[in-house]
C-alpha cells in the first residue's frame, strides 16, 4: 500500500513519544527517528490550534538545512484546550490530579497538529476531537495516578488507559489524535505525496 508508493522518500519521525512511533509502525510505514531537544515556549497570545501548529513547525525548524531532497520530517505536538488554558503535561504528581480533577464532569478539546517538512516547503495540519468526561471522584484519579503515572502526557491521562474506559462518556472526533496523532489526516496527506 502506502509504503510501497513512498519507497523513494525516507520519512522521519522527530518524535520521542511512543505513542507516535507505534503509530506509525501500525500505520505499516518504514521510518527513521531523529530526535532534537527544543525547548517548547510559544507566545503568550496564541490560543488553542495556534499553539500546536507553532510547536509542531518550531520543532521542525529545528532540521532547517539538514533535509536531504528525499526526506520528509514529521513533527507533531498535542495539548487538551480547556477553560481557555492549554494544559501541557503535567508538572508532578499534584499537578497530574489538579487537571484531572478540573477535566471531570466537563468536555474538553485535544488538539494536535502535525507538520511536514522536505527541503522545499513545509506544510501543517491539525485535528480538534472533544472528548467529555464523567465525574471523577478523587479516589478515581488517585488510583490512576499511582497506577498509570500519565505525567508524560498532555491533560494527564491516556484515554487508551483505564481512566479512559471508566471515564470518558463521549468523544466527537478521532480516537487516534486524542493518543496523540490524527493518523487518518496524517496517512491522507502521505497518499497524496505518493
Amino acid at each position: 500500500m502506502l509504503k510501497n508508493k513512498l519507497e523513494k522518500y525516507t520519512l522521519i519521525l522527530a518524535s520521542g513519544s511512543p505513542r507516535r512511533q507505534q503509530f506509525f509502525k501500525d500505520l505499516d510505514l518504514d521510518f527513521e527517528i531523529r530526535l532534537k531537544e527544543i525547548e517548547e515556549i510559544y507566545p503568550p497570545e496564541l490560543k488553542a490550534a495556534e499553539i500546536t501548529n507553532y510547536l509542531a513547525a518550531l520543532k521542525a525548524s529545528a532540521f532547517e538545512g539538514e533535509l536531504k531532497p528525499n526526506e520528509i520530517l514529521i513533527t507533531s505536538d498535542t495539548i487538551v484546550w480547556h477553560n481557555e488554558t492549554a494544559l501541557g503535561k503535567p508538572k508532578d504528581e499534584e499537578d497530574a490530579f489538579a487537571i484531572l480533577k478540573s477535566l471531570s464532569n466537563a468536555t474538553h478539546e485535544v488538539i494536535t497538529s502535525v507538520c511536514f517538512k522536505t527541503q522545499e516547503k513545509t506544510d501543517l495540519i491539525y485535528e480538534i476531537t472533544k472528548v467529555t468526561f464523567n465525574i471523577l471522584t478523587d479516589e478515581a484519579i488517585h488510583y490512576y495516578l499511582k497506577n498509570y503515572k500519565p505525567f508524560d502526557k498532555a491533560g494527564s491521562y491516556g484515554i487508551q488507559e483505564w481512566i479512559g474506559f471508566i471515564g470518558v462518556s463521549k468523544i466527537e472526533g478521532s480516537y487516534a489524535n486524542v493518543m496523540g496523532m490524527p493518523t487518518d489526516k496524517v496517512y491522507e496527506y502521505l497518499s497524496k505525496l505518493a
